[in-house]
């Protein structure tokens, strides 16, 4: 049986460190991710809101390192589990147990991300698009000359 995950997204608050009883950390966050291609009639972009878990000395890092909007790949597995409530209902909670958390952007870089999102939405923003280069290109497929004989297909 195969039970990975591979994520990339934007964490939605700062993340929650806390010790069990035997002093082992554990931090908790929620990950942001983007759907491809799936946009409502506004044309904004829709995300999943994906409930995330790491322990041990990866935990301690990712509260000390990273904070809301700070971009982050996990690498884990997907692990349930339920407990009963004050009122006795049974609750259900699915997140992913992070084997290991990739730091995505140096850090403070996503205050500029934060601050343009605030500017955004707003619409007020000043941003503008640093001009690239255009890229030089060596060869292009159109350039290759290959006789059909060759061809494997």
């Amino acid at each position: 049986m195969i039970n990975r995950v591979v994520l990339v997204g934007r964490l939605t608050k700062d993340p929650e460190l806390r010790r069990t009883s035997n002093d082992i950390a554990v931090t908790s966050f929620t990950l942001a991710v983007n759907r491809p291609f799936a946009r409502n009639n506004d044309q904004d972009q829709q995300a999943d809101f994906i409930q995330c878990v790491v322990w041990r000395r990866q935990a301690e890092n990712v509260a000390q390192f990273v904070q809301k909007g700070s971009l982050v790949g996990v690498e884990g597995r997907i692990q349930t589990r339920n407990y009963d409530d004050q009122d006795g209902n049974r609750r259900y909670i699915t997140e992913v147990v992070a084997d290991s958390v990739q730091f995505l952007e140096p850090k403070g870089s996503n205050q500029g991300y934060q601050d343009n999102q605030n500017q955004s939405s707003s619409k007020q923003s000043d941003y503008r698009p640093r001009k690239e280069e255009p890229k030089k290109q060596e060869s292009s497929l159109s350039d290759i000359d290959i006789a059909d004989d060759d061809l494997p297909f």
